[in-house]
């Protein structure tokens, strides 16, 4: 009002003056009609709603937390399940390469012992033959030395003799 005062103008008739007095109105026709308990009525509503959707945030985190670790524990499980299959496969490899050993190992047993029986019996066979063909030279030598050296008589002796031995040989 001073300034007023100084300007040599009256203070009513002043715009400044005016424009006071109608924001000062509005303000008091405002907090009459209420408006500023209907603002702050919003402004309460929208910090509830701020605050629920922060509680509805927070409860999604926990169930995501929730989930995360139920996650990391089933994976950990089929880690370790993978794992006990692999050992498991390990085993059952060494295993079937162990038994696999063993049968060669029965098989090559068995083949060696039947080429160590094949080769006897040819062996044997071979040994027989031999005898045999030594037993004909041997009678052949000896039927051909009787017929060169032997009588009649030596004959029909040694015929006896062999007949009386083929006797006692069969009993």
């Amino acid at each position: 009002m001073l300034i007023f005062a100084a300007k040599g103008t009256p203070f009513y008739l002043d715009a400044t003056f005016w424009v006071a007095v109608c924001v000062i109105s509005f303000l008091a026709i405002l907090l009459w009609k209420g408006a500023f308990k209907a603002m702050g009525a919003a402004l309460d509503k929208r910090a509830e709603n701020i605050e629920a959707q922060l509680d509805e945030a927070r409860r999604l985190r926990e169930e995501a937390q929730a989930l995360l670790a139920n996650y990391q524990r089933k994976q950990k499980e089929a880690e370790e399940q993978a794992e006990e299959i692999v050992a498991q496969a390990r085993k059952d490899a060494e295993a079937m390469a162990a038994r696999s050993r063993a049968e060669l190992k029965e098989r090559l047993g068995r083949r060696a012992a039947q080429a160590e029986a094949k080769i006897a019996n040819a062996e044997a066979q071979a040994l027989a033959e031999v005898r045999a063909k030594a037993a004909e030279l041997a009678i052949n030598g000896a039927e051909e030395l009787l017929k060169s050296n032997m009588k009649a008589a030596d004959h029909t002796s040694m015929v006896k003799d062999g007949i009386a031995g083929l006797g006692k040989a069969l009993n």
